[in-house]
């Protein structure tokens, strides 16, 4: 589909470029129709696509600079280019201003007022101090005076730029200046009033007027009405609506106020009979009025009587239309009924050559943007310029978006690049379709370049938008620009009070950005985030909280990971064992440990809900950091605190102990426990084996664990699986062996992990094999086994018997491949590549201890192929080879 549009915004173009062309023989004839616009190929060459879109843009280009006149640019940038300030800069555009000959009348200088707050591009309330400039100067040159026409027009400028405290400023003081005696002084100052909003003033002024004798002027009664319709004061404008009609100033603008008035009042009924009423007596009536008619029907949702008004009215032919055309138009769009509307939209255009003014052309192309229905956009802008609409800025604007949605970015861009040559000023819709597309297109440098500059012009992006560009930063890793964005937009808070950052910020995921900072060691700007957050009372999720402790943990700034630890408590996050581990051990590594685990202690024990895990994981942690010292001071405050540990505390606590190598500290406290608690359970006397056992000390362990097998205890198979590892690596195969008869006993099966210990170390010698002998209560299948890979039975089976004989024996892993891998490698390679493949088929993984142990025994047997896929594994795994010259040797 976007080929297509392609094509056919191509093929548009063309046409309308066309007079350009032909203006211009050389380039004309250097340019040849390309054959593709009318049988396009499937796919157009890059250079092309590239030259077309350069026609797009001259067209579109030379279409919106069509709305620019050079006299009024020129007056305008004489405007701009004088400082207030500076009386000399002031009479510098006064002189530049009186050479240029302008021909002052009121529609003249209606028409300027009328180009600065419509065509130049703005942003803010940027026109409104020009347009002030040369109502100031007009009114200060010889043969013009201002009339109630150009007040009135400077007075909506300052009206819809919301500036009433300039308006009400301007009117305190203008009757300082010299014009002032050359218009009606309190005709002006109810004008004025009237549309600043302060009616109370305004009636006010009407009142001193007619007790002086004096009366409005037909202009400013109609100002005036208009204001109490707008503000609904009603009974004034019952009275002001008399006095207006008894001095017989009645006329079109009258008919549509009234209209206006009935309509906001919902009586529907008596604005009908008042119109049809001046149909049938015979006076002329304004389009605007059955507008106002009809849209107040819409507002109240009788479309199908206000479709009946617009046909009947339009085949009576006593109405002008076209300002109730416009007005259904908009109506049905804002009512979702866009089909209707273009539609009705098409039969008038077709049937009566209806042409829209270009406010209502922009409301079809914005709700048909909204759809994404492109072709119908770029249909209705081909007949924009085909009928000479004037583009204004929302046209403009609407172009732009549509080209980002058409996926003819290069083009957007060309034009948002040109925009000071056409008085393009982006909207908010503009630069967040802009963004958004380059991001997608992989231009993120440039959608950056477009975000900085549309917070420089004062508009507000879309969370979404932000949060495209932010990802975008995020994953090219450009973080530099990632906090550029964020520190632009905190100084864009403060220098902007009525900047909603709060609702951006709160909008979007900030999460995800701590944790890319804290990933790429950026720690602290991810706390600058992290504390923007919390300024707006939002809470950060778990896995930021988590991020940060770590990155500081890894920082050496104990300190901050400290109190991010005990923020996220208060913050309703419970931390996990991992996160104390980490703090703990900063604290551990600080100048004065001890004072700054206290203080944690202390912080920890005076919350309100003390938890016995939390403290589990803090004695844990001071364990982990090989601090028992501290890890039994907070055991102890625990009970002077009214906790009473419980035997988790107290095997994390033995843990502290035997980790640190306090074996006598740790039997001490073993047998206190003993002497405090009537009966302590399995899990204290696992613990204590399993702690002894990795702690080498064998003798002691085979006490306490013989100790718990006769209090009628099962130990545990990690008690087990430890001791034995002792044994085994302390050469006593004899006590090994012992242990595995006393476990079959217990009911508990050899697990692979005393299986392959039993392997490796029979690999390594012979006295495994020697104690199974003594011992004539292993499994037949075990010592066949352990014959076989201590080497004294040869083995003479196949290499799915031996592995089916040791799965009757254990489970088999990764680790009892490799043992077989071993024995395989260097006599049958062979089978140990078939085993390789039949163990990756029954979904074991191989490490990289595999591959040590393959690798070189398939290039000593000249198996290149194999040896060449397992290398390639082995780098899709980042793995290296054991030996780097392996194929050299």
């Amino acid at each position: 589909m976007m080929l297509n549009l392609r094509r056919k915004c191509l093929t548009n173009t063309r046409a309308f470029l066309s007079p350009l062309l032909l203006s211009n023989s050389s380039f004309s004839s250097a340019i040849p129709y390309p054959s593709f616009i009318s049988h396009a190929p499937t796919s157009i060459p890059p250079q092309v696509v590239n030259w077309e879109s350069g026609l797009l843009v001259t067209g579109f280009k030379n279409w919106f600079k069509s709305r620019k006149n050079p006299l009024m640019e020129r007056i305008f940038e004489i405007l701009k280019s004088s400082d207030e300030k500076d009386v000399f800069s002031c009479r510098n555009a006064d002189w530049a201003l009186s050479l240029l000959g302008l021909p002052l009348s009121e529609t003249f200088v209606l028409q300027v007022l009328k180009y600065g707050n419509h065509v130049l591009p703005s942003h803010k309330r940027d026109h409104v101090l020009p347009c002030l400039k040369f109502f100031d100067w007009a009114g200060r040159q010889p043969g013009f005076s201002h009339t109630r026409a150009t007040f009135n027009a400077i007075f909506k400028i300052l009206a819809h730029a919301k500036l009433m405290s300039v308006m009400l400023d301007f009117l305190d003081t203008y009757v300082k200046q010299r014009y002032v005696h050359k218009v009606r002084f309190y005709n002006t100052l109810v004008m004025g009033y009237a549309v600043a909003g302060k009616l109370d003033i305004a009636l006010q002024m009407f009142g001193k007027m007619r007790f002086q004798g004096q009366d409005l002027d037909p202009f400013t009664y109609h100002v005036l009405l208009n204001a109490l319709v707008e503000e609904a004061c009603f009974d004034a404008v019952s009275i002001v609506l008399m006095q207006l009609k008894m001095r017989g100033y009645e006329n079109e603008f009258t008919q549509s106020i009234v209209m206006k008035s009935l309509c906001k009042q919902n009586q529907l009924d008596e604005a009908e009979v008042f119109l049809r009423g001046l149909v049938s007596g015979g006076q002329m009536v304004n389009g605007k009025v059955l507008g106002v008619l009809v849209d107040a029907f819409c507002k109240n949702k009788e479309f199908e009587h206000a479709g009946k008004l617009v046909d009947e009215f339009s085949q009576s032919g006593v109405v002008p239309m076209e300002q109730a055309y416009g007005v259904w138009i908009r109506d049905l769009v804002q009512a979702r009924k866009l089909d209707c509307a273009l539609n009705f939209f098409q039969t008038k255009k077709c049937i009566e050559g209806y042409v829209p003014e270009v406010l209502r052309y922009n409301i079809l192309l914005c709700a048909l943007l909204r759809q994404s229905r492109l072709q119908e956009v770029y249909d209705l802008l081909m007949e924009m310029k085909e009928v000479q609409v004037v583009p204004d800025k929302v046209t403009m604007n609407a172009a732009l978006c549509f080209f980002c949605k058409a996926g003819m970015v290069e083009v957007a861009l060309e034009l948002y690049k040109a925009r000071s040559e056409f008085g393009l000023t982006p909207n908010s819709m503009a630069y967040n379709y802009l963004i958004n597309t380059l991001c997608g297109d992989g231009s993120v440098d440039e959608a950056y370049h477009i975000l900085n500059n549309s917070l420089d012009q004062g508009y507000l992006l879309r969370s979404k938008t932000f949060s495209i560009l932010a990802d975008a930063l995020c994953r090219e890793r450009k973080f530099d620009k990632l906090m550029q964005l964020f520190h632009s937009l905190d100084h864009r808070k403060q220098s902007d009070p009525t900047y909603d950052y709060e609702t951006l910020l709160t909008n979007i995921n900030h999460d995800k950005y701590i944790s890319a900072l804290c990933r790429a060691k950026r720690v602290e700007d991810a706390y600058w985030i992290h504390g923007r957050v919390n300024a707006l009372n939002k809470v950060s999720s778990m896995n930021s909280y988590s991020h940060l402790i770590y990155g500081f943990h890894k920082s050496k700034r104990a300190d901050i990971a400290a109190g991010l630890l005990l923020e996220m408590q208060d913050k309703g996050h419970t931390p996990t064992r991992r996160l104390f581990r980490a703090v703990i051990c900063s604290l551990c590594e600080v100048y004065n440990p001890e004072v700054q685990f206290g203080q944690l202690l202390k912080m920890q024990l005076s919350r309100p809900d003390p938890n016995i895990q939390i403290c589990n994981f803090i004695i844990g942690g001071a364990g982990h950091a090989k601090r028992p010292d501290l890890a039994r001071e907070f055991y102890e405050m625990m009970g002077r605190n009214g906790m009473t540990p419980n035997l988790r505390s107290d095997i994390l606590m033995l843990h502290s102990y035997l980790k640190s190598g306090k074996i006598s500290e740790a039997l001490n406290f073993f047998n206190s426990v003993r002497g405090k608690r009537k009966k302590i359970g399995r899990k204290l006397y696992d613990a204590m084996v399993v702690g002894l056992s990795k702690a080498k000390r064998s003798g002691i362990a085979l006490e306490i664990f013989r100790e718990n097998r006769k209090q009628g205890m099962i130990p545990s198979l990690e008690c087990y699986e430890e001791l034995l590892k002792v044994l085994c690596s302390e050469k006593k195969y004899d006590m090994a062996i012992k242990l595995i008869s006393d476990m079959e006993k217990d009911g508990r099966h050899v697990s692979s992990f005393i299986g392959n210990t039993l392997l490796y170390h029979s690999s390594q010698s012979r006295d495994v094999y020697d104690a199974l002998n003594y011992s004539r209560d292993t499994c037949n299948q075990l010592h066949w086994v352990i014959a076989v890979f201590s080497g004294h039975k040869r083995a003479d089976t196949k290499v799915e018997d031996l592995v089916e004989m040791i799965q009757q024996c254990f489970p088999l892993d990764t680790f009892s491949y490799n043992m077989l891998f071993r024995r395989l490698v260097m006599d049958h390679i062979d089978d140990a590549w078939e085993l390789f493949n039949r163990m990756r088929q029954k979904g074991y993984e191989p490490n990289k201890w595999t591959y040590d142990i393959l690798l070189p025994g398939l290039i000593e047997h000249g198996r290149t192929v194999e040896a060449k896929i397992l290398e390639e594994e082995m780098s899709h795994q980042i793995y290296s080879p054991q030996h780097s010259n392996l194929w050299t040797r």
